[in-house]
């Protein structure tokens, strides 16, 4: 019992979402692509993740989603900054497990130029989303939203949340499926790759 348990903080199934939403990615995770699994450790807050290179110089996708203030804005707004594009939910657990980590990496890394961007699946949108940030202290994340779930689709893992690092040329660096401790050192080697670019 304490397995399955420890093996739900590692990722949510987008096709098994939290009451009230409506649908999301039906593409399965990738097959055997990744490179790299992260341990499930025992205890609260633990993260199980895979890290993907297989997608490696593909260029960011030109969606458009909306910002905090409900306004449209596109990944290329961030031209030359290297950019942590995390898809999430508030329905699922290892995301929000996951935010305080990255609220981190944003207060440390955003003065040296990286876009850290919390982009929600959630299909109902600031409906929740506002009451999410006004409840947990995150203050170096904002709260964007893919009300059409295109990231969800484009990246096509089936899983949340997943997390992309593009260089400064907008180009993938890295995937990772699933939560991690992004203070951890693989995770701050990824950040520090990214920033180099």
């Amino acid at each position: 019992m304490t397995l399955l348990l420890l093996g739900g903080l590692g990722a949510c199934d987008k096709q098994s979402q939290g009451a009230g939403q409506g649908p999301n990615a039906s593409e399965e995770a990738p097959a055997a692509s990744s490179e790299a699994t992260g341990p499930a450790q025992s205890g609260a807050g633990s993260f199980s993740y895979t890290l993907d290179k297989s997608k490696a110089g593909t260029p960011a996708p030109s969606f458009t989603f909306q910002t905090p203030d409900g306004s449209d804005t596109t990944l290329a707004d961030f031209a030359g900054k290297p950019m942590l594009v995390n898809l999430w939910a508030t329905w699922c657990a290892p995301c929000v497990a996951e935010m305080p980590t990255l609220d981190k990496v944003a207060a440390d890394y955003g003065k040296k130029g990286l876009a850290v961007l919390t982009i929600s699946q959630d299909s109902q949108g600031e409906q929740v989303i506002k009451p999410f940030f006004e409840k947990h202290p995150l203050p170096h994340l904002k709260g964007w939203i893919d009300p059409e779930n295109q990231f969800g689709f484009h990246y096509g893992t089936g899983m949340l949340p997943t997390t992309v690092i593009y260089d400064a040329q907008g180009k993938e660096m890295a995937r990772v499926i699933g939560a991690m401790n992004w203070n951890s050192e693989e995770a701050r080697a990824l950040i520090e790759a990214a920033l180099k670019s």
